[in-house]
């Protein structure tokens, strides 16, 4: 039986389903508390900023893990590292089930932000040494597209657990059936065919340092951060927190509307994840130019919501969450661009710095969003929330600067390279 099971961890497909199922677990405990906003505050006692930092907390961890977990990939390999994070990722949901104060459901997310740290780089890192070069973008793009279900299970089905099972059962369920992961990574997960784990070269804190700094010293990589660091934060915002209560106290709609509305965003996001995957195998040349097309139609389709007298209609609401949707896996820009920009040797570096930014931009405008709710008297009406969300467009504003100032020093250095390699010939 161990030798066919062997024998399968050596095809592709095993490895991927079970590398990419953890990643939708991961997902889900990330988005578990999107629905639970209102309970959140109910049972701990919380005010709109303690909320936003039950999230920030969790993202701000998961971003300054980012670049660690790249080194520990290139270091030991996607399997261990992955192995590591299902167990973190169980543990902290059982904490933050059995939580009664405030310190300890802190302490349970920064646990989740620990243990969803462990999981993405790893995926990448499989689906990179598994398929063919030219169908990584398109299989990272359906990687994302399946780990969505973890955010549609943390929707509607949350809701209907923490309604009819209580907040402990509703959290501890999910951990305990997580922890049949760790098993079928080491019956199905092997880093490269025929060898289950591999090791990369131990590297002195000063060759660390030097890997680092020649991975951001490229512009390829950095578009790729500013990228990522103005594609998906929307979505991020209204999909981990501040999606409930926008919906309902904002802009008037019923809970359940408000959950179909976050669940179109799900399903919005999975039918962009293909199209987008092919789009950036067919076309590399203009990945900047449709991560710059998405930004504006984020910022126009909110301008839309905020500036409607009174409560949005509901097809503009449905026209929010699905640009919203389109502009999370448009994140998968910037990690094509650090790959296309990095060696092997530092891939997961390179794409853990990337990851950092949309987390970096997600965690600010969660936290700035409850700040200025709370600054405007913590009634959370449809104006405070209009002025909250505005934020936005700070970030929006400062990424897009930024991208064009990389894709310019990205084109100039490429223009370089065919300089010296016409010279060489």
């Amino acid at each position: 039986m161990s030798a066919v099971l062997t024998q399968r961890a050596y095809r592709p497909l095993p490895v991927l389903v079970v590398a990419v199922a953890v990643f939708m677990v991961a997902v889900f405990h990330r988005s578990s508390l999107a629905v639970a906003g209102l309970e959140a505050i109910d049972r701990f006692g919380l005010s709109a900023a303690q909320l936003a930092t039950l999230i920030v907390v969790q993202l701000v961890v998961y971003g300054l893990l980012q670049i660690p977990v790249g080194l520990l990939v290139d270091r030991f390999g996607a399997r261990d590292v992955l192995l590591a994070g299902t167990v973190v990722l169980a543990g902290a949901q059982l904490l933050f089930a059995c939580a009664t104060s405030y310190s300890w459901a802190l302490t349970a997310r920064c646990l989740v932000g620990v243990g969803d740290a462990l999981t993405f780089l790893c995926v990448v890192r499989l689906v990179n040494t598994w398929v063919a070069v030219r169908r990584v973008p398109l299989v990272l793009q359906l990687a994302g597209l399946a780990s969505q279900l973890g955010t549609i299970l943390a929707a509607l089905p949350m809701a209907w657990a923490l309604s009819h099972l209580g907040w402990e059962l509703a959290y501890a369920l999910p951990a305990v059936a997580g922890l049949a992961l760790p098993l079928l990574i080491h019956l199905f997960v092997h880093d490269a065919p025929g060898q289950r784990s591999t090791r990369g070269t131990a590297l002195s804190p000063g060759a660390v340092r030097a890997n680092v700094a020649r991975s951001w010293a490229h512009p390829g990589t950095r578009l790729g951060f500013w990228i990522h660091f103005s594609t998906p934060f929307a979505q991020t915002v209204l999909g981990l927190l501040w999606g409930l209560p926008f919906f309902v106290e904002g802009q008037g709609t019923s809970p359940g509307t408000a959950a179909t509305l976050l669940t179109v965003m799900v399903l919005a996001a999975m039918a962009a994840a293909p199209v987008l995957g092919w789009f950036i195998s067919a076309f590399p040349a203009q990945r900047s130019t449709l991560a710059i097309g998405i930004v504006l139609m984020l910022a126009t389709v909110w301008a839309a919501v905020l500036l409607w007298p009174g409560n949005a209609p509901v097809p503009l609401l449905v026209c929010l969450v699905l640009a919203n949707g389109i502009g999370g896996p448009a994140a998968m820009i910037g990690f094509d661009l650090a790959r296309t920009s990095n060696p092997d040797e530092r891939l997961s570096t390179a794409i853990g710095m990337v990851n950092v930014a949309g987390f970096i931009a997600a965690f600010v405008v969660m936290a700035a969003v409850g700040l200025v709710l709370d600054l405007r008297g913590g009634e959370r009406t449809p104006g405070d929330f209009a002025w909250a969300m505005a934020v936005q467009y700070v970030v929006w504003g400062g990424g897009l600067v930024q991208i064009v100032r990389y894709r310019r020093r990205l084109r100039r250095h490429e223009a370089a390279e065919r300089d010296v390699l016409v010279q060489a010939i």
